[in-house]
């Protein structure tokens, strides 16, 4: 009896524990057994990767395929393909990159994410862990605002200076690009969540970038345009890729089979999918065939979806090709980790990843000029700094178009300064010129100053000239026609006449200052605008009024018409006129966009009042500014260009705004003016570089942008960065100076530079820059000895190391990236007179050496033979240098390479 009760006791006791272990475990650990069942056998851990793809793509129907390669977009959630909730396969849900997660959806974290600085910026740190690190918090707040794939990063090698998306390139270089790109990569990817690599292939300008026809040889893509996509694939285990808009070769990019399949696919050896730019396929069986999976998005653009299916029942593209464009898709979700880690909305920690953000600027920062060693600023010697610059009180220096973020928080320089600067130091602003707008992506002269306008029924009166009016600009009249029929729609004063709507006018689209006012959308294709007042010329002399614009313009100056333009195309008409000073003329602005093109919501009204004015024509709000900087100790003249996706480069590199007047009148009254310039692209200094002790490239330096600035400034940060792109002393001076090579001509661009892109072009011609590629100074010196160049390995494996002492000769730790460039390649091929071959960042203590070591990569030192369609070594001697940028060899040496084919 008693043992029978024993084992009742004993039986009910196990049944407890079993009952108290199951309330323990996670539910999801339910959910993972149920899905390893017989009804979904590949959510089954244990299996590979490509067992599970095959067991779940044998569980689809033929419509569940092709639902699946079609993908969609919502205004809210952005772009993403359907999930199938029969087979538990989550969506792919997208998110714009490459410089941090441009969250959509306003139910998610409204809308927020931490705002990094732009790619150039992280390519000029030459910092690879830095690149994983940033790739890796772009990858974590992915995942935590519900997206499982990333579009970036953006590895466009920045083939022309001006390009106004250079700003998320990784350079001109295709090493550094593949370098800083495969970091970025393995970073984003070490989460649950895929990269993306765009755009592929030969997209490098945005004038005319949906329609353009890019010719390049064979030999120019493998060793420049192709190369940084190969090092994704092979260095960093690429998910996916997206083609581009463009023609490559007379064929478009995502029906290209030469380009997606042949090249990437089959000589790469991709495994992951290619998607395609939003609207950028254009067929359905030829762009299925070629080998595109994924079109991105689906109607109303898209060409696939119940086309593609009629095109499989047809016969016109298999099956078996549909299933190979799952597979791939299925095979990176698998891999990466999406289905075993669904997507979370889960509160990112603003506080942490901006102080990330924050380090990545300062290490990006470039210093191009320290005469007198100026910088950095000690608080110490300091009683009273001027801060100038249309938008250095606020934090809206970033790059527009897919890859803005909106910031979780923002620290504008002039916060940034005073905030280092303390008590005992005053730190006063002047604005200097009107802020920077969309209307300053496009080229022509700088808008006309606000404070030299007075809209129409404002009070005329010359004696209130150089005071501060109430209200400056003109009467804004805006209709919804192009006729200026029936009543206005909009009526405003506008501070200058500088517009640029369509694609640059949608919410979370444009970088616009919140300083400006906000245009609504519905002007944003067919509109008309009359604009009215008088303009009062600061100082007499000889002028001459502009007008920029795409769709036609007049320009009335007392009831007279003295300036047309037809505006066919985006272009400038100018004429002399003499003014006096004080003296006021009515005008009225007439402006219409009466070009087909424009009817369009992405093409829309691009306008510009414009002036070339005398030297000493200086308005009241640049005066303001000349002032402060006189009476004060230092004046921080804080510079920007807007830089954004869209339909236009400039096609000059200077600064807009009347910017470039503002340095050169604070300088003259202040011999102590550092200029922070904030840009995505590179930027002429010819007329002020001299004028100026100290500049600092700042790029688009993210939501810490301030911080970061004033760190750098005041010696915090020694700056480290060099310049992943060739800053050419002005806009005539490059290796891409022809209409057939930028913009081209009758639709079609022509790279006749061949291989010669960047600094190997500028070398090529004799050309010298303002500030070469892998330029940057230090607040410290460098001293480089001992140089040593071997062999290592034997035909494939053959390797060449480069070995040197390092040392800080300076009183200050600081970093150097230690540059190795090859030449005179020993083949009658032309190859570049300096090709980057390899690179190391090295940081030093003051006083301190190290003996740095370079493994110089292969491609540096052979070509690409267009005849036997492969990668040649050719034997014998090669030149070596090693040294602080691309024109400041250090060291020189030379080996002897060669492969066994003797080629």
């Amino acid at each position: 009896m008693n043992r029978r009760l024993n084992l009742i006791f004993l039986k009910r006791w196990f049944m407890l524990l079993i009952i108290v272990a199951v309330a323990a475990m996670p539910l999801h650990a339910f959910a993972a057994e149920a899905d390893s069942g017989a009804d979904r056998p590949w959510m089954n851990k244990s299996l590979s990767a490509k067992e599970r793809t095959e067991l779940l793509l044998k569980a689809m129907t033929l419509e569940e395929k092709v639902g699946f390669v079609t993908g969609k977009v919502n205004n809210y959630y952005g772009f993403y393909n359907d999930g199938l909730e029969r087979l538990g396969i989550p969506a792919l849900q997208m998110a714009d990159g490459p410089a941090g997660v441009r969250v959509a959806n306003p139910d998610v974290q409204d809308k927020k994410s931490t705002a990094l600085p732009a790619p150039i910026a992280l390519a000029a740190s030459w910092d690879t862990d830095l690149a994983k690190q940033y790739g890796d918090l772009i990858g974590q707040e992915a995942h935590d605002t519900t997206h499982n794939v990333v579009l970036g990063p953006g590895l466009d090698i920045a083939r022309t200076p001006w390009g106004s998306r250079n700003f998320e390139s990784l350079g001109e270089d295709p090493l550094l690009a593949s370098g800083m790109g495969a970091a970025y990569v393995n970073g984003i990817q070490s989460n649950p969540v895929i990269a993306t690599a765009k755009h592929y292939i030969l997209n490098n300008q945005e004038t005319e970038r949906f329609t353009t026809n890019a010719t390049a040889s064979e030999r120019a893509i493998q060793e420049v345009y192709a190369r940084p996509f190969q090092a994704m694939v092979e260095k960093a285990d690429l998910g996916s890729a997206m083609c581009s808009f463009n023609q490559v070769n007379g064929t478009y990019a995502c029906e290209n089979k030469e380009m997606l399949t042949d090249l990437l696919k089959d000589q790469f050896g991709f495994e992951g999918f290619i998607m395609s730019d939003y609207g950028a396929n254009f067929s359905t069986a030829k762009s299925a065939n070629a080998g595109l999976d994924l079109e991105t998005p689906g109607e109303p653009y898209g060409k696939w979806g119940t086309q593609l299916l009629e095109a499989v029942k047809k016969g016109e593209v298999s099956e078996q090709t549909i299933d190979e464009k799952v597979r791939r898709i299925l095979l990176q979700m698998f891999e990466k980790g999406l289905f075993d880690n669904p997507v979370t909305n889960t509160q990112i920690n603003a506080k942490a990843d901006g102080k990330q953000a924050r380090e990545i600027a300062e290490q990006s920062m470039v210093l191009l000029q320290n005469n007198n060693d100026v910088l950095p600023l000690s608080k110490k010697e300091l009683n009273s700094i001027a801060v100038i610059g249309p938008d250095a009180d606020t934090a809206s220096a970033a790059g527009g178009g897919s890859s803005l973020v909106n910031p979780t928080y923002t620290v504008s320089p002039l916060e940034g300064i005073r905030n280092r600067a303390g008590n005992g130091v005053e730190v006063k602003y002047a604005a200097g010129t009107d802020p920077i707008s969309a209307g300053d992506a496009f080229n022509g002269p700088s808008a006309v100053p606000s404070t030299l306008l007075s809209p129409a029924d404002a009070e005329k009166s010359e004696q209130n000239y150089g005071t501060d009016k109430a209200e400056y600009g003109l009467r804004a009249e805006y209709w919804t026609n192009t006729n200026m029929e029936g009543d206005p729609s909009l009526v405003r004063t506008d501070n200058q006449v500088n517009m640029n709507l369509g694609f640059y006018n949608y919410e979370g689209f444009n970088a616009q200052s919140s300083k400006l006012p906000v245009t609504p959308t519905e002007f944003n294709s067919k509109m008309s605008a009359r604009w009215t007042g008088s303009i009062t010329a600061p100082k007499t002399g000889d002028y001459k009024l502009t007008l920029t614009s795409l769709g036609s313009a007049k320009l009335y100056v007392d009831d007279q018409l003295l300036v047309e333009n037809q505006g066919e195309t985006l272009s400038t008409t100018k004429k002399a006129i003499t003014l006096k000073e004080g003296e006021s003329h009515n005008i009225k602005i007439e402006y219409r966009t009466d070009f087909p093109v424009q009817s369009s919501h992405d093409m829309g009204a691009q306008m510009r009042f414009g002036w070339e004015a005398p030297e000493d024509a200086v308005d009241v709000k640049m005066q303001k500014a000349v002032d402060l900087a006189k009476k004060s100790d230092v004046a921080v003249v804080v510079t920007r260009t807007y830089d954004s996706e869209g339909y236009v480069d400039r096609s000059d590199l200077e600064l807009p705004n009347n910017q470039e007047q503002l340095i050169r009148k604070v300088a003259a009254a202040n011999p102590k003016t550092i200029v922070v310039q904030m840009s995505g692209r590179t930027v002429e200094m010819d007329s002020w570089q001299k004028e100026v002790p100290s500049i600092v490239q700042a790029w688009y330096a993210g939501q810490e942008q301030g911080n970061a600035v004033a760190r750098v400034l005041f010696g915090d940060v020694n700056p480290s960065g060099k310049l992943p792109v060739t800053f050419p002393s002005d806009d005539s001076q490059t290796p891409i100076s022809t209409a057939e090579q930028f913009p081209g001509v009758n639709g079609v661009g022509t790279y006749s530079e061949g291989i010669f892109v960047g600094y190997k072009g500028y070398d090529k011609e004799g050309m010298t820059p303002a500030f070469a590629f892998g330029h940057g100074l230090s607040y410290t010196d460098f001293d480089y000895r001992n140089l040593h160049v071997k062999n290592t390995g034997k035909g494939d494996d053959a390797t060449v190391e480069v070995s040197l002492n390092l040392r800080n000769t300076g009183k200050v730790s600081g970093a150097e990236v230690v540059q190795v460039y090859v030449g005179n390649l020993p083949t009658s091929v032309e190859t570049p007179e300096k090709q980057l071959a390899g690179w190391a960042k090295v940081d030093l203590k003051a006083g301190k050496q190290q003996r740095v070591k370079i493994k110089l990569d292969r491609s540096a030192l052979s070509y690409w033979d267009e005849k036997s369609h492969e990668w040649v070594m050719p034997k014998g001697k090669v030149s070596v240098y090693v040294g602080s940028a691309s024109d400041d060899v250090r060291l020189t040496g030379s080996v002897n390479i060669g492969s066994p084919s003797g080629k």
